[in-house]
């Protein structure tokens, strides 16, 4: 979710649930150690639960990164060993580093070490040539001797050759199954299963065999998905229960940043997708995208494209 799931898209998905954990973009250790640590780290404190995804290979510069997570206030460091992009294969790290167990169990134990909040891992369920089952197993029993209680899989193989990332969101075929072995063998760990999930009643049935479901870009795309995720996972109240309270919200907050100098258009990107399938949809992201990134766009923009939609 690289370039996705930055603070406003953030903020936008915490107005439409209160308990599932988000997750940042994925933040390099190099980024985060010689970079500005404002950009990259600052987020508003409706966000909690916060997990923020690092990239690395180094135990040293993940255990400091680690320790500015929770300095800041973040509520998990989740590491990503899944990412099969070139850019992070040249890095070293991303899925690359699932040849690499007892590296990531390291990193792991350094990060553990120094902070009380969890560290948790994102991964696939191999690379290449790795034998389904048996490398898996070895991956998971050896990262969990490094400290870490929870694996997010995400149900695929990542091809390291010959497919780039989107084709790897696509073409290895999704082995729910293996997850549920996982769990199975590790009763004790936590396994939170990931990959091609699209509707709520998918998540409940995946519950009967793990502890957790991830969303990536089934919520950006269609994020009203996500204001049932309360009153059906966790038995509370939605925050919003029309369109229009929510818009309500979004457009305060719009406000707000334009005053700090934060230009409609790195908002507005993020909400296309609000009204995915109802009457009015292709209206609402066509006057957004066409009108946002003009100069002393505001959030007007956003109130005038909801006039195409029905929000009673």
């Amino acid at each position: 979710m690289l370039d996705w799931t930055d603070r406003h898209c953030r903020y936008f998905h915490r107005l439409l649930t209160r308990r599932a954990v988000l997750y940042t973009e994925m933040v390099t250790t190099a980024a985060l150690l010689q970079g500005d640590l404002r950009r990259h780290l600052a987020f508003d404190a409706s966000e909690h639960p916060l997990a923020l995804q690092l990239g690395g290979s180094e135990p040293e510069a993940l255990m400091r990164c680690a320790v500015l997570a929770q300095s800041w206030g973040y509520d998990e460091i989740n590491l990503n060993v899944g990412c099969p992009s070139e850019r992070v294969q040249r890095g070293a790290f991303g899925a690359c580093l699932m040849a690499e167990p007892q590296l990531i169990a390291d990193c792991v134990a350094a990060m553990q070490r120094e902070v009380d909040i969890p560290v948790t891992v994102k991964h696939r369920i191999g690379i290449d040539e790795q034998e389904d089952y048996p490398d898996l197993y070895h991956f998971v029993e050896t990262v969990a001797q490094g400290g870490c209680q929870v694996f997010i899989v995400h149900a695929r193989k990542a091809w390291l050759k010959g497919l780039s990332p989107k084709e790897n969101r696509e073409i290895p075929p999704l082995r729910y199954e293996l997850v549920y072995r996982l769990k199975q063998a590790f009763p004790a760990l936590e396994f939170i299963i990931n990959g091609g999930i699209r509707t709520l009643e998918d998540c409940q049935e995946h519950l009967q065999q793990v502890d957790g479901v991830m969303l990536g870009r089934e919520a950006y795309h269609n994020p009203w998905r996500l204001a049932q995720v309360d009153p059906v996972f966790y038995g509370q109240p939605a925050p919003c229960h029309k369109p229009q309270d929510m818009l309500d919200d979004l457009c305060t907050y719009i406000d707000a940043q334009l005053l700090r100098g934060v230009h409609l258009n790195h908002i507005s990107r993020h909400v296309l997708g609000l009204f995915q399938g109802r009457p009015g949809a292709r209206q609402w992201r066509r006057y957004i995208s066409e009108n946002a990134h003009k100069p002393g766009a505001g959030s007007e923009i956003i109130r005038t494209a909801a006039t195409f939609i029905d929000l009673t």
